[in-house]
């Protein structure tokens, strides 16, 4: 194994070969691959050279200024798509580095089968690595931070991943079914992914949709539940407390911490577990779900429907409030505040966030947000709100960028930044296509993983990129400038001397 100080200053080495893989549109089935022959006629028909060039010149200017914005950066090449990242548990710490389990999935076009990927990740601590490795990195290359552990051929696609907050190593999956699979990722089996090859086994099946549930899919901070949303327009919450052995973190157990009990008796069948509720207030599919910070009862659901609906589970299955017209468009996205259980932020189709105050929201369903955070010039598929920092949050979209806010400064903004939308402080350009997913990392402070799927505009598979942005951006402003006058100092002192 490489030392601490070689993993800190080395630079992504090798490249793999690319694989052009079916796009796919959220909430849509791949399509079908085109000849080169209908590719290259309908590239020239939507002026697809140009749309090309522009993304590469933007993403040229943002490598120059790498150096610069970040404290570190680590890009990984996918060969497929991957809908989903999720952060899972830190494994080990060392001088210059932390180990840690990531979770993501490879979207194949069915010539070899669609799997979850569980991988290992080399988090470098902050202000270690140097500003000329985080730069020189090859965007055709696997980065060496980022290296496969296991791997689970998974029944269908991955649309969603979310780990248990209260033991990390099980996760759910939302795939094109109705049923949420959940996985104790240590003790599934490790696969070979080729084409014929039988599926994995999920350690427990969560049903009660009517119709495919591929992305509205959360997890419970408070107790051992989990919630999911669908094309049937229902929201379902199950408990899987009495199937976990153990809500420990001991990873020296070799046997499952999901008891293998339920309707399915034989080993060739997963054990099923049916909803504690069904909850119907939706109109259209339900895009996406969270629970409340502080209650296992209470969660609220965004959908196509253009509604946000709070609901509470001690009060029956009908909605608690309903804010009829969130937004202008299809609601793609929701995230409920960590450190402040009122305010509630939701990503649309119509390039917003908006925040809510749940407070503010009446029993009629009227409701005005408190912010609305204008940034995107293309749709919003995930909000994030930072676990470091109670007023900051991050937006993900279709534009090829992740935008980092800060609701705090909204009210703060001066002349300098008069050009940026107000709240926006940090900016991550270093996608070339829709940033589909990513996931603020709970164990190392503002250290984020993103993933993009860059089939239509590069022709690639997928990039996923490990990045923390320069403290220097984030921390308080007399404290930067107090550091920034002390290196001046030394610089002065330094440049005086013959």
């Amino acid at each position: 194994m490489e030392s601490d100080e070689a993993a800190a200053a080395a630079s992504p080495q090798g490249s793999g070969g690319t694989v052009t893989p079916a796009p796919k549109k959220r909430g849509r089935k791949p399509k079908i691959k085109e000849d080169s022959q209908t590719k290259e006629q309908s590239g020239k028909e939507s002026g697809g050279k140009k749309t090309k060039q522009s993304v590469d010149e933007k993403y040229t200017q943002w490598k120059g200024l790498v150096p610069i914005l970040y404290d570190w950066l680590a890009n990984h090449n996918l060969v497929w798509p991957s809908l989903s990242c999720r952060w899972g548990p830190q494994l080990d710490q060392a001088t210059y580095k932390n180990r840690q389990r990531l979770y993501l999935s490879e979207q194949t076009d069915g010539s070899v089968p669609n799997t979850l990927v569980i991988a290992n990740c080399e988090v470098v601590k902050p202000r270690v690595a140097a500003a000329e490795h985080i730069s020189q990195f090859n965007e055709e290359a696997r980065s060496p931070f980022v290296k496969k552990y296991k791997t689970i051929i998974h029944p269908g696609e991955v649309n969603r991943i979310r780990e248990l907050p209260q033991n990390s190593k099980i996760i759910a999956t939302h795939t094109d079914s109705p049923d949420v699979l959940i996985w104790d990722v240590e003790t599934q089996p490790n696969r070979h992914a080729v084409l014929g090859a039988a599926t994995s086994r999920p350690d427990l099946i969560l049903t009660g949709h009517q119709d495919n549930a591929e992305f509205a899919l959360a997890m419970c901070p408070t107790e051992p539940f989990v919630l999911s949303g669908g094309k049937d327009k229902s929201v379902v919450l199950w408990s899987i407390q009495d199937h976990i052995t153990t809500v420990g973190t001991d990873s020296k157990s070799s046997g499952s911490i999901i008891k293998q009990t339920g309707e399915g008796g034989d080993k060739t069948e997963s054990p099923s577990v049916a909803p504690r509720g069904v909850y119907h207030g939706h109109d259209d599919t339900v895009e996406d779900v969270a629970f409340s910070p502080t209650s296992a009862q209470e969660f609220c659901s965004v959908g196509d429907d253009s509604c946000l609906i709070l609901w509470d589970a001690r009060t029956g299955t009908s909605p608690v409030t309903k804010v009829e017209k969130a937004h202008d468009a299809d609601l793609h996205c929701v995230d409920w505040n960590p450190h402040d259980d009122n305010l509630i932020l939701t990503g649309s189709a119509d390039n917003t966030v908006r925040l809510y105050d749940r407070r503010n929201l009446t029993s009629n369903g009227v409701g005005t947000p408190i912010y609305k955070f204008e940034g995107h010039r293309a749709a919003v598929l995930c909000v994030q709100w930072c676990p470091d920092k109670s007023s900051v949050f991050g937006s993900s979209a279709e534009d090829g960028l992740l935008n980092i806010w800060d609701y705090d400064r909204v009210s703060k903004k001066s002349d300098r930044a008069a050009k940026s939308p107000a709240g926006l402080f940090f900016q991550h350009a270093g996608h070339r296509d829709k940033v589909v997913d990513f996931h603020w990392n709970a164990a190392d402070p503002w250290t984020i993983v993103s993933v993009s799927d860059d089939c239509e505009t590069t022709g690639g598979g997928g990039t996923l990129q490990i990045w923390r942005m320069s403290d220097l951006i984030y921390r308080p402003e007399e404290e930067v400038l107090a550091e920034l006058e002390t290196f001046k100092s030394h610089v002065m002192t330094c440049a005086s001397k013959p």
